[in-house]
């Protein structure tokens, strides 16, 4: 092909374009669709849009021939057909519009051109008197997205039984059509001429074909760094395959089964990135927390009993951690170890070794996403709860010690006592208690977490050292006046990171309570975090702004440090079930609460908003009350004392009270 300017038109003129099985999926999102649409919008007649540059790798006759619905194409029509190795996101998104004008035209022919003719030419030809039919854009058929293009964008029907199992690639797909047939129902037939004709002839590329002696994994590597920048999983994938290319030992057929056993590995990895839509999860961060398990189970070394050499071990595990992705790409998995062994002690780069990553990559992403959505997990009913709770308060990805406690403790109730004291573990040190000791137990993973994880410690020991540790901590600790330190000089309880997560378990305990199972707050909901507006979930009762005559008689007596520590302090901050616009919490205590026959108000909110109703009016009495209420509610959810009512009230930062 040669490397001038060339139309769409030009570039779709007796080609057919596959995406290999090295490269990622369509990653693009509604943003890069806009800016594509936008760029088109602004096309002037007779003006040419540069798109970039595509690069092609000719497909071999040894490939193309296996190819059971091309050949025919490729034989009698001449077609020439290409591996697209940089370009494909461009190349997808054009062939989803170009299908999307066809769908919308009502009219036989478009631009002078019949319809059919113009499927021929972007979509698919069929083979005269057979059901055949050669795509001129697609996947290679063990990718999944293969049948979803097939299926759901060009909208043709599969000769397989086909799931459309989806994956994070295919809901993009997914939005791209969503996304042009919008745009497109506001046009009428010129307009969609015109955006047909802007398409195939305005918008040109400079179009490569790769040389043979360049190395097409490592020059897949280098371009896709453009644009979309690859993850470090996308960029992994290639790698494996380049290496298990590479790997010319391995003959009848292996190396083709280790190919297929690594596209199944990522297609399965896919699909439970993006199974939940509203909790999608994150590839470089799934790989991240993997390896923090493999790498233990299979590259590091016996952990040293000697302190000075623990620490080196520790430090060196931590940098390795902390580059997760430079190790796997940059020492780990290279070419260069399969011909010779290093002075690193690293495992033996072959068959073996790709076969065995790979197959742990797919076992361990099925349990990964159990972890972030438990309640669609085969998980008892109570682990189910707490590792519910662990997603509310520290996120949905996994952590390493979740991810090895499922993957490798077959006792659910060994996991439920170890992920109990792995929560409390991690709320309690949210309260800044007993930091030097809590900060080395919640490390990324330490010395008693590999220790599981090679199997020189059970899971009961795990368990006990994450109580004990607490438990010791907290003894070190003059609890009331440690946490009245951090409340009185900053934004008190509502500044605590882990005040949306408390409150709403005080709103679970009261739900609880009221025996009822009607849901009133939704987690999600609940801490959706929204900058451009001025709703609010945690409403101050005590407002903020406290101008009513109603708040100066009661607060008015207070100096402003005092009143700031009532407005921020625990029993002031109410969950609210339904997000509601600030200015509405400075209205006096009465009209918060509402009136009959009104929806809104605390009487017709959450169970915490119920609870606070029944309160005739609202002054510090009421705020030292109910937090105190709270923080006998935390001693008893989380196991531990902060002491009698005077030292709950200094912990809640309102001593002075105490002094008036």
């Amino acid at each position: 092909m040669k490397t001038e300017l060339l139309t769409v038109s030009k570039i779709f003129s007796e080609n057919l374009f596959r995406i290999p099985d090295y490269q990622r999926g369509y990653s693009w999102e509604e943003l890069h669709l806009s800016d594509f649409w936008s760029d088109i919008e602004q096309l002037v007649e007779g003006k040419s849009h540069y798109t970039g540059v595509i690069t092609l790798e000719l497909v071999p006759a040894s490939v193309w021939e296996k190819w059971e619905d091309d050949a025919w194409i490729i034989q009698s029509r001449r077609y020439t057909p290409y591996y697209v190795v940089d370009g494909q996101q461009r190349l997808t998104t054009i062939a989803v519009l170009l299908q999307c004008v066809i769908e919308a035209t009502a009219e036989p022919e478009l631009n002078y051109t019949p319809i059919d003719t113009i499927k021929k030419k972007y979509i698919f030809d069929k083979k005269a008197g057979s059901m055949s039919r050669a795509y001129i854009f697609g996947y290679e058929k063990d990718n999944p997205s293969y049948e979803y293009l097939k299926t759901q964008i060009f909208c043709e029907q599969s000769a397989k039984h086909s799931t459309n199992e989806e994956t994070i690639y295919t809901k993009n797909l997914k939005c791209a059509k969503k996304f042009f047939t919008e745009k497109l129902s506001k046009l009428d037939s010129n307009g969609l001429e015109t955006i047909f004709t802007k398409v195939t002839q305005q918008l040109v590329f400079n179009a490569y074909e790769i040389a043979k002696e360049i190395d097409v994994f490592v020059a897949f590597e280098t371009m896709n760094n453009r644009g979309k920048p690859l993850s470090a999983l996308e960029l992994l994938k290639n790698r494996l395959i380049y290496l298990a290319a590479q790997m010319h030992e391995i003959e009848n057929g292996e190396g083709i089964m280790l190919r297929r056993l690594i596209n199944e590995a990522w297609k399965t990895i896919y699909h439970n990135l993006g199974k939940n839509d509203k909790r999608p999860l994150t590839d470089d961060e799934f790989l991240r927390t993997h390896f923090a398990l493999y790498y233990h189970l299979y590259i590091s070394t016996d952990i040293p009993t000697d302190e000075d050499e623990l620490r080196k071990f520790m430090a060196r595990y931590s940098l390795v951690n902390d580059r997760t992705s430079a190790f796997l790409l940059g020492r780990l998995f290279t070419r260069k170890r399969i011909e010779e062994e290093t002075s690193e002690k690293l495992p033996v780069i072959n068959a073996q070794t790709l076969q065995q990553y790979a197959a742990h990559l797919k076992w361990s992403i099925e349990t990964y996403f159990k972890l972030s959505t438990p309640e669609l997990s085969d998980y008892t009913s109570n682990e189910k709860i707490v590792i519910e709770r662990l997603g509310r308060l520290r996120g949905y990805d996994a952590s390493p010690l979740l991810l090895a406690a499922f993957l490798l403790e077959k006792s659910s109730v060994k996991r439920l006592a170890l992920i109990t004291a792995f929560e409390r573990c991690q709320f309690i040190s949210t309260m800044r208690l007993g930091s030097s000791r809590m900060m080395y137990i919640n490390r990324h993973i330490n010395v008693e977490v590999i220790k599981f994880i090679k199997g020189k410690a059970s899971c009961d020991d795990l368990i006990s050292y994450y109580n004990n540790s607490v438990d010791e901590a907290i003894k070190e600790e003059a609890l009331a006046e440690s946490i009245f330190n951090w409340v009185k000089n900053g934004p008190g309880y509502y500044g605590w990171r882990s005040i949306n997560y408390f409150l709403f378990e005080y709103e679970l305990s009261l739900k609880e309570k009221s025996k009822s199972n009607r849901v009133k707050m939704d987690w999600d909901d609940f801490v959706k975090e929204d900058f451009q507006s001025d709703y609010v979930s945690v409403e101050h009762i005590y407002p903020q702004r406290a101008k009513s005559p109603y708040w100066t008689e009661r607060f008015g007596k207070f100096n402003s440090t005092h009143k700031r520590l009532l407005r921020n302090s625990l029993g002031n901050l109410l969950a609210l079930s339904i997000r509601k616009n600030s200015s509405l919490g400075n209205r006096p205590f009465p009209e918060k609460i509402g009136r009959d026959g009104e929806t809104v108000g605390y009487r017709y909110g959450s169970y915490s908003e119920n609870e606070v109703a029944t309160c005739p009016n609202w002054g510090a009495v009421d705020i030292v009350d109910r937090g105190v209420r709270m923080l006998t509610f935390m001693e008893e959810r989380w196991n531990f004392k902060i002491g009698d009512r005077n030292q709950k009230i200094k912990a809640l930062g309102l001593a002075f009270l105490m002094q008036k």
